[in-house]
């Protein structure tokens, strides 16, 4: 799979922007401020509809206008694939694919299958939990979009049993209700992350080994939030039981303090907590393998080489982290950002396209 062709059209800061890819390597340059960042943040919004970086679309419309456009052609193995989006601050944002409307951003996951690694990646090691679980719904939603289906009903569900929790009187009966969905939807949430962990510790564990010569050994551990069932029916008693027995506890805080919106994953090196007591190198070349590992489960889970967005990260990276990532990326067509061209990447990619923005415009 590879980006073929991008059209912007008031996007960020890109008045009227038409450019072609190359199916492989592409170096995008300029000083900072300039809108590289803002150039793949519109390639990302065709995979999953909305941004890496804000929450808000109409924060994605140039100054000034009142609508952003974005259409991103793709070409897979055997077919080829458009996606057009419009941002507008007076109504909702719309989507095509392959020209027909779609109502969810659901609908366009496992369509353009697109990875980003940034330098906020290489703190998801020794960042809170709260980034380990979007980095776990991000990815599973890409790879099986069945589970963004029950990860949103599970949300929805959670949204609004904490804003009932809130009010000034709370009735147990109407509690029930939430609570059913979130045992029927968090036994599926847990039992996917489950799976997807364990995939990922051996993909990323295999990768740790080479990246570090066969001194570590890397292992990730789902750490779940209610202890964890062998079967669908078991852990929907747990959750049941746990969402019970925290039930005046939620009352009296005016919020659900158990459930998977709570998991965790954790690194191990030999049998060591990387967060508490890795060294920095330890936690980069983890996030590195995590991320490296996610695109070998995208390629055994979907069929597809995904699209590797490389935000300002190989300047983050010592020369021998930055040498292996280079070696691994032979199949996937890779953006790279950066505010200068070094001669490692020159040596590495002497056939990339080299694209130099300016305050929003290629020069």
């Amino acid at each position: 799979m590879y980006i073929k062709e991008l059209k912007l059209k008031n996007f960020r800061n890109y008045r009227d922007l038409t450019i072609g890819f190359d199916n492989r390597v592409n170096l995008i340059t300029g000083r900072n401020a300039q809108g590289k960042t803002n150039l793949i943040e519109s390639l990302y919004m065709s995979s999953m509809g909305r941004s890496f970086r804000t929450g808000h679309d109409n924060e994605m419309i140039l100054f000034g206008e009142d609508s952003a456009y974005i259409k991103v052609t793709a070409e897979k193995e055997y077919t080829s694939t458009k996606v057009e989006i419009l941002l507008s601050d007076k109504s909702k944002k719309a989507i095509k694919k392959d020209g027909n409307t779609i109502r969810r951003s659901a609908d366009l996951l496992d369509n353009i299958i697109i990875v980003i690694f940034s330098p906020d990646d290489l703190r998801i090691v020794k960042d809170e939990p709260e980034k380990r679980r979007r980095f776990m719904d991000r990815e599973l939603s890409q790879i099986k979009p069945a589970y963004f289906d029950i990860y949103m009903r599970y949300r929805r569900a959670l949204t609004e049993r904490n804003t009932y929790l809130k009010e000034d009187s709370v009735k147990e009966s109407m509690l029930d209700i939430w609570d059913d969905g979130l045992i029927r939807y968090g036994a599926l949430l847990m039992k996917y992350r489950s799976e997807f962990i364990k995939d990922m510790s051996d993909i990323s564990g295999n990768i740790h080994s080479s990246v570090t010569n066969g001194k570590e050994n890397l292992t990730l551990r789902y750490v779940p939030n209610v202890q964890i069932a062998g079967d669908i029916k078991t852990q929907e008693e747990f959750i049941e039981r746990e969402l019970a027995a925290a039930r005046e506890r939620d009352i009296r805080t005016g919020t659900t303090s158990k459930g998977p919106h709570k998991d965790d994953f954790s690194f191990e090196i030999d049998g060591i907590n990387v967060r508490s007591f890795g060294s920095q190198g330890q936690q980069r070349t983890s996030a590195l393998s995590l991320k490296l590992a996610e695109l070998e489960l995208i390629r055994r889970d979907t069929g597809e080489n995904a699209v590797l967005l490389l935000d300002d990260v190989m300047s983050e990276l010592d020369p021998e982290r930055r040498e292996y990532l280079i070696r691994s990326l032979s199949d996937n067509q890779i953006f790279i950002t950066t505010t200068d061209i070094d001669d490692s990447l020159m040596r590495a990619y002497p056939d990339a396209m080299i694209i130099k923005i300016e305050d929003g415009k290629v020069v």
